[in-house]
């Protein structure tokens, strides 16, 4: 465990993280950032975040399906053309999935929304809720490495703390994709009634991807504030974490594509499964850089608490050796 292996005074900082988060996370307080990149890089390898970001994707991927079957379920027996509203809600993050990811995503979709039934409603929102909560106690788990502290919740208020995170970042999610469809919707709108108004098109396109951003940041907000197990939290609307975090993963996700696009051997190695390790490789990028935008706002109060504990050692007289 972290308070048996570590040294005193590491140990007094990250309580000092716990019990006195900071107010501000982009005042770095005098702190280079390039100390705060190298302790990044360091505890990214002493943290596993590579390895803990694979056991993410496989939760992602685990619980994608049953959260489909939920809400096309939901939707096939509201109204069956609403499966196509939620189709389109899809299609708006097909610019950032793999197209050979997107496509076995879709197929699948399709294929449960052929049969709805009340028992397949409630299993299957029950499944996904269940399934994707867990991937939630992994990100628990997670940060809880990433901030050195035990985990004291019990089981079932961990559990279901995850599980009610689940909701609420579902319901983010959709409200992002829903920002980008009725953006859509609003620019051919205005196109259609106003000839020639390309401007003002333009303008609702571009006000609709930045309401789904901010979205995003609220989701990265949502997971650092809760998931940790720290004794104090401190809300932050949008950290360096956050920032470092979203943008990783949309440059990620582009940057897949385009490997896809110029050297898609996966169907070569893999086969029929291609689709599928694609698909898991996206999940992976998505939870690395979630993860390490945790790792960065960690490191950042780690740094600035190293720094206020040394200048008031050094005030009193009773300087202690603190890790480099």
């Amino acid at each position: 465990m972290f308070e048996q292996s570590c040294p005193p005074a590491e140990r007094s900082v990250w309580e000092y993280v716990s019990h006195s988060p900071l107010e501000g996370m982009w005042d770095l307080c005098g702190v280079p950032v390039k100390v705060v990149a190298k302790r990044t890089w360091t505890a990214v390898i002493e943290d596993n975040l590579f390895g803990r970001a694979s056991q993410l994707a496989y939760y992602f991927f685990f619980a994608l399906f049953p959260t489909l079957i939920a809400m096309s379920s939901v939707m096939g027996l509201a109204a069956k053309s609403a499966t196509h509203i939620y189709v389109q809600l899809l299609d708006k993050i097909a610019s950032l999935v793999p197209p050979a990811a997107f496509g076995i995503v879709m197929d699948t979709f399709h294929q449960t929304t052929q049969a709805s039934s009340t028992r397949k409603v409630t299993l299957g929102l029950l499944t996904a809720l269940w399934s994707a909560s867990v991937g939630v106690s992994a990100i628990q788990d997670t940060l809880n490495a990433v901030y050195k502290v035990k985990e004291t919740r019990s089981y079932w208020r961990a559990r279901g703390e995850a599980m009610v995170l689940t909701i609420a970042v579902s319901l983010v999610l959709t409200a992002a994709l829903g920002a980008l469809l009725g953006g859509s919707i609003g620019a051919e709108l205005v196109r259609y009634k106003f000839s020639g108004a390309i401007a003002v098109s333009i303008a609702t396109r571009t006000v609709a991807w930045i309401v789904a951003t901010l979205l995003m940041v609220l989701i990265f907000a949502l997971l650092y504030f809760f998931s940790p197990d720290v004794q104090k939290r401190k809300w932050h609307w949008f950290s360096p974490g956050s920032a470092i975090g979203l943008l990783g993963w949309v440059l990620g996700s582009l940057g897949l594509r385009l490997y896809l696009h110029w050297f898609d051997s996966y169907s070569v190695t893999y086969g029929s499964l291609g689709a599928v390790i694609i698909l898991l490789t996206w999940f992976y990028v998505a939870g690395l850089m979630l993860l390490l935008g945790a790792e960065v706002n960690s490191e950042i109060e780690a740094a600035v608490a190293e720094k206020l504990i040394l200048d008031k050692q050094i005030a009193e007289g009773t300087v202690v050796a603190l890790p480099q």
